[in-house]
């Protein structure tokens, strides 16, 4: 128990002198949520961590890089948890932490949770229009601002870039004047990308030829691998820009964990793809 607790105050500490800001989302009401603003309900977890476990004020928690490695390019990160919790250490804040220090400017996005699945779209869809609307704030350029997703966080990525961009909100501010479209994806282990007929992709998902270039990431021994298989057809088949990597094994929800063989194949190759597609 005490060597638990150890662990969380070290990633805690961790994540405080690294993450640089924050920002609240939603200036005055959050749509469509029934509970008033709160602090995220925060449980201590399986495996040593945390995990938030209700979210009723959206927020971007904003890593910035040093500046002698800015590359004035932005990602916005979404975490997983199955839209009944969102693994912000595990699938964010350490992800946040390894994009910082190869350039990029990160925003970690706490999207609703439990079970608000319209919530979280409509967060992240907020999320790009206001880190668009400010990008001369945050030193990046506005049209290279991409998404990345982990698990349920893919799919919410995945609905950023491909799904219906008309504000889907009461408007609430000038920001939510601009595109909502991001400029690259980074889909890793996702799930929900197969609900179509014959497990194809999502029916609400539309890619085109010019879907923003997508990266895709999954271990073969995932029991929902086939998400990936399902968006990375429907990409091809449209002739957009899609590059997929499956390795054999590593499960699920393995992040960045130290020994596992997904987790330590992904960053050097998404750290080339980066330089060379986005």
């Amino acid at each position: 128990m005490k060597i638990a607790l150890l662990i969380v105050l070290l990633f805690s500490l961790q994540t405080v002198f690294s993450q640089t800001d924050s920002v609240y989302i939603w200036p005055k009401e959050v749509p469509g949520e029934i509970k008033p603003k709160a602090p995220p309900v925060i449980k201590g977890w399986e495996d040593g961590g945390t995990r938030h476990i209700e979210i009723t004020n959206p927020l971007l928690a904003i890593f910035k890089p040093e500046p002698k490695k800015k590359n004035n390019k932005a990602i916005i990160v979404c975490p997983g948890g199955g839209y009944t919790h969102l693994a912000v250490e595990k699938e964010g804040n350490a992800i946040a932490r390894f994009l910082s220090g190869v350039g990029y400017t990160v925003f970690v996005l706490h999207y609703r949770v439990p079970d608000k699945r319209d919530g979280a779209w409509q967060d992240i869809q907020r999320s790009i229009r206001l880190v668009r609307y400010n990008a001369a704030k945050y030193g990046i350029q506005p049209n290279k601002i991409g998404v990345m997703g982990f698990s349920a966080g893919a799919h919410v990525a995945a609905m950023a870039g491909m799904a219906d961009s008309t504000l889907n909100y009461p408007v609430q501010d000038a920001a939510d004047n601009i595109s909502s479209r991001p400029d690259c994806m980074i889909i890793m282990y996702p799930g929900y990308l197969d609900m179509g007929p014959n497990k194809t992709l999502t029916a609400n998902l539309k890619p085109h030829a010019q879907t923003a270039p997508t990266f895709i990431f999954q271990a073969m021994d995932d029991r929902i691998v086939q998400s990936s298989f399902a968006l990375a057809m429907a990409l091809r088949d449209v002739k957009a820009n899609v590059e997929l990597h499956l390795v054999p094994k590593g499960g699920h929800g393995f992040g960045m964990t130290p020994g596992n063989p997904a987790a330590e194949a992904w960053p050097p190759l998404l750290t080339k793809w980066l330089k060379e597609q986005f």
